[in-house]
Parts: C-alpha cells; sequence; structure tokens
C-alpha cells in the first residue's frame, strides 16, 4: 500500500488516478502559437526583426540605432512612390515589414496580435495570410498614386486597417454588434490625420481588407474561386501601382 491523501491506496489505483488528471496545456511555444496564431506571430517575428536589422544598420552607420529610419537597410526597402515607378517595386510589400522607433513598433505589433489572431481563427492561416499580404498592398497602391512622390513611408498599418475592414466586414454578414468596430474605425481615421501618419495608406487597406472579405464570404464553399478571387486583386493592384501614371507628384 502507499500513502495518499486520504488513508492508504494500492499501486495500482495510485497509478490510475495519476493517468486521470488532465495535464497542464498551453504553456510554452505551442500553446502560445495555438492561441494566437502560427501566422500572426511570425508576421509579428518579421517584423520585429527587421526593426533590429535597421537599428543594428543605423548604427553601423554612425547613427543612433533608435533612429533606424536612418538605416541604409531602411531606405532601400521603404516605399518611395518615385523610386517604385523608376523600377523598384519590391518597396510596394517591403515598406509593410519596416517600423520608425520603438512606439510606431509596439502600437501596430500589439494591434496586430489582437485583430491578426482573431481573423486567423475565423478564415484560416493561408486565407488570413491572404489578406493581410493584399492589404498591405492595397495601401502601398494608394500611395503610390496620390502619395508624395519623394516621401518614404512604412509601417504595417496598410495591412492592419485591412484586417479592421475585414472584420467589420465579416461582424455585418453575421449581423453582430458593429458599433464597437465602428467607434475604434472613426478613432483610427481621425488619428491618421495627424501629422507624419499616411491616412492614404490606412484608407487604401481598408478598402482593400473589406473587398477581400467580401470574396472570401462570397466564395467561402468554393476555395479554389477564393483562391482565384484574392489572386486577382492583387493583380489588379500590382498592375495600377506599376503601370498606372502618377496622379500626384507633390514634392518634385
Amino acid at each position: 500500500m502507499i500513502p495518499a491523501s486520504v488513508g492508504f491506496q494500492c499501486p495500482e489505483c495510485v497509478r490510475e488516478g495519476a493517468a486521470s488528471v488532465r495535464r497542464v496545456r498551453g504553456a510554452g511555444v505551442p500553446g502560445a502559437v495555438r492561441r494566437w496564431g502560427a501566422v500572426t506571430l511570425g508576421l509579428i517575428a518579421i517584423n520585429v526583426v527587421m526593426f533590429l536589422v535597421t537599428a543594428v544598420s543605423a548604427g553601423l552607420a554612425g547613427f543612433p540605432p533608435l533612429d533606424n529610419h536612418r538605416s541604409p537597410v531602411f531606405a532601400a526597402l521603404a516605399q518611395v512612390p518615385l523610386l517604385v515607378t523608376l523600377g523598384e517595386p519590391w518597396r510596394l510589400l517591403t515598406a509593410a515589414f519596416l517600423h520608425i522607433g520603438v512606439v510606431h513598433l509596439a502600437l501596430n505589433m500589439l494591434s496586430l496580435l489582437v485583430f491578426g489572431s482573431e481573423l486567423e481563427r475565423q478564415l484560416g492561416r493561408w486565407r488570413y495570410l491572404g489578406l493581410y499580404l493584399v492589404s498591405a498592398l492595397g495601401g502601398a497602391t494608394v500611395i503610390e498614386l496620390f502619395g508624395e512622390a519623394l516621401r518614404p513611408v512604412a509601417g504595417a498599418s496598410t495591412a492592419i486597417y485591412g484586417l479592421l475592414g475585414a472584420l467589420g466586414v465579416l461582424m455585418v454578414l453575421r449581423r453582430q454588434d458593429v458599433r464597437g468596430i465602428l467607434v475604434l474605425l472613426a478613432i483610427n481615421v481621425l488619428i491618421s490625420f495627424l501629422p507624419g501618419v499616411s491616412l492614404l495608406g490606412h484608407l487604401g487597406g481598408l478598402g482593400t481588407g473589406a473587398l477581400v472579405a467580401l470574396i472570401l464570404v462570397t466564395a467561402r464553399r468554393r476555395p479554389a474561386l477564393q483562391g482565384a478571387g484574392v489572386a486577382a486583386v492583387a493583380v489588379a493592384l500590382l498592375a495600377l501601382a506599376l503601370t498606372v501614371p502618377r496622379i500626384a507628384m507633390v514634392g518634385l
């Protein structure tokens, strides 16, 4: 017999009792992935790594590391509309993984963690990733068409506004209470008018995210059609960004 919390038990009873106790799950990295989503955490990791790369690059170039926007890496990857027009199209997406300072990075990553994890659960990993990237491209396209030609733009907020737009569409279609997200959107749009914030990028991402969500919901029983629809939006945005003459050339 073996001493137990109450009296004594036989070894077999102790083993059976131990087997019936649920083990604690959800701790560590696997638990974080299950809770927040692999794609969301992966996107956050990429943004953080890129911030560190630009900070180190700034330091090596003789600037304070926290002035990471002075980094040669940042300069090579940020969206500058004129440079995109002159043959550097990668800037349309790479700019969405750059941030100017720690506060900018922290605010965007917190928003991505909250809204991204929810949409990843609702849409699944690949649909959510497509929504994120195409929303970033949508915001960049509007900046390319209407933004200042020589003004560098960076940040994940184009994609994050796309997540907000998609979440709003899903809530409307499911007849959920949208007052909360409408207030949140109104606050964020007002913030977009502050100096140094890209209103164009935010609105472009917002509209693109809403459009992609409509496509995903409309073709929800046909995955191939969903993929084709999202791809068509991406191709159309690229065509606009790279082939349509710039509408605003302010700053030249």
